[in-house]
């Protein structure tokens, strides 16, 4: 499985397989194989999923235990050019065995969460951001597991901090309140990170009150943008005010925000100054900065097909890292300069690391610093070539 950055480390593993022993069955899936599953067709793979992927799993594998080598058949979820797959989802019947992991456990970490386990009580999104990949996994319907269901895995997992996955934790009103329930009920003492809108947290204040009291201690945020005109163009239907809202109230329960903004390719230096300005104003310390990116199988995608500077082919570099597209008002080596020098101005603030160090302890705000530095040697490499 995996993004569109991996297609061709798939590809290259698949045929590393079938030279091995060309009757081994590979199959490809993953979130880009569910929305764009022609990329990975190859005659070293033999089946896609394209839709329900633990149910279209076990299928492959019992029809193939059946099946006369060489037999050519369609089997319910899985890629044929010129048939489509109906999008549904089917819940997987048991919970992970984490005991498989046992031994790289300790290991597990995101951001200052760690030892951290993942896991998924939902599937797909139900907005229409016209950047967003989620959606399309699912044609934009949301399934959401029960919250009994979600508990009683809760209590299969050791690690203290959990980093749920779903697209959209932060949906429904009555399911969270009924997790925070639950989780008193059952005496569930652990420490949650999500991803939610900020609409969604700027209209529900009481419901981010009851989730802090019950361990939630960061969400991952799309503010997108500090310009009302930006929202609308990414089809975000939310509000700088509910963005800046949003963030307050997660800082006044002590909640940390993880903010995801995009940058548009008509920025000049002088909106790299005012985005900086207005995450300051904020006092946001952490940032992810993605360059606009019409990833293929997005809204956005066809507007954008004949201004792309990087080809559909070279995967690895649809990494929301790489400029895919020509900026307008500066040379790409300056825009890969002035994201530099936003990322520094932000995490670099005195302010912000002495914040941390008091928070988290000088190891940990070390260790990520390591992580980070990669990162902007990556950007700096970047603006040398141009």
């Amino acid at each position: 499985t995996g993004y569109i950055t991996h297609v061709k480390v798939i590809k290259d593993y698949a045929k590393e397989i079938k030279e091995l022993d060309k009757d081994i069955e590979v199959v490809a899936g993953g979130v880009h194989a569910e929305v764009v599953p022609k990329d990975f067709a190859s005659p070293y793979i033999d089946y896609i999923i394209e839709s329900d992927p633990v149910e279209t799993f076990n299928r492959i594998i019992d029809i193939t235990k059946e099946m006369s080598s060489g037999i050519d058949i369609h089997i319910q979820g899985t890629y044929t050019e010129g048939f489509k797959n109906p999008k549904v989802n089917t819940w997987p019947k048991n919970h992970p065995d984490r005991a498989k992991t046992t031994r790289y456990r300790d290991k597990y970490y995101y951001m200052f969460h760690n030892p951290c386990a993942l896991m998924k009580t939902s599937y797909g999104c139900p907005y229409s951001c016209s950047f967003c990949f989620c959606k399309e996994i699912t044609h934009g319907k949301y399934y959401a597991l029960p919250v009994d269901d979600v508990i009683d895995e809760l209590k299969t997992i050791p690690e203290r901090e959990i980093y749920i996955v779903d697209d959209d934790f932060l949906f429904s009103r009555e399911r969270l309140t009924e997790f925070c329930d639950k989780l008193e009920q059952n005496k569930i003492k652990k420490r949650f990170l999500v991803y939610g809108r900020s609409d969604f947290v700027s209209e529900n204040e009481d419901i981010i009150k009851r989730l802090a009291e019950n361990g939630l201690r960061a969400v991952i945020v799309g503010l997108e943008s500090f310009k009302k005109e930006e929202l609308d163009i990414y089809n975000k239907k939310t509000s700088i005010e509910a963005n800046e809202n949003a963030v307050r109230i997660l800082q006044k329960y002590d909640i940390e925000v993880y903010a995801t903004l995009i940058m548009h390719m008509d920025y000049d230096k002088k909106d790299f100054k005012n985005l900086g300005r207005w995450i300051k104003g904020l006092g946001l310390k952490f940032v992810n900065l993605q360059p606009l990116t019409p990833l293929p199988g997005t809204d956005i995608y066809e507007e954008y097909e004949r201004s792309l500077i990087i080809k559909r082919e070279n995967y690895e570099k649809w990494d929301l890292a790489h400029l895919a597209l020509m900026p307008s008002k500066m040379s790409i080596r300056s825009y890969y300069i002035e994201i530099i020098k936003l990322y520094y101005s932000i995490t670099m603030r005195p302010k912000n690391v002495w914040k941390m160090i008091k928070t988290y302890g000088i190891s940990q705000v070390l260790k990520l610093s390591v992580g980070s530095s990669a990162v902007t040697f990556q950007y700096i490499k970047k603006a040398i070539k141009g």
